[in-house]
């Protein structure tokens, strides 16, 4: 199970400031972006391997669930 940034949005973000260096800001003065989003993976075979019994509510609570 991990829990963290999203990816997808931290290349967004990404552009966003190239973005804006290509228009001409300097990226001195270009203010540190912090994550907004967040996700929850949850891959279940890694759990049944290691005994771990995942519960249901948990599962549904999870952005994305492998199995």
């Amino acid at each position: 199970m991990s829990y963290g940034a999203s990816t997808a949005d931290q290349y967004r973000q990404c552009g966003v400031y190239a973005g804006r260096i290509v228009k001409g800001e300097k990226p001195a003065v270009l203010p540190v972006m912090q994550p907004t989003k967040f996700e929850m993976v949850i891959n279940l075979r890694t759990a049944k391997a290691l005994g771990v019994k995942v519960p249901l509510t948990l599962q549904v609570a999870a952005d994305e669930v492998i199995e």
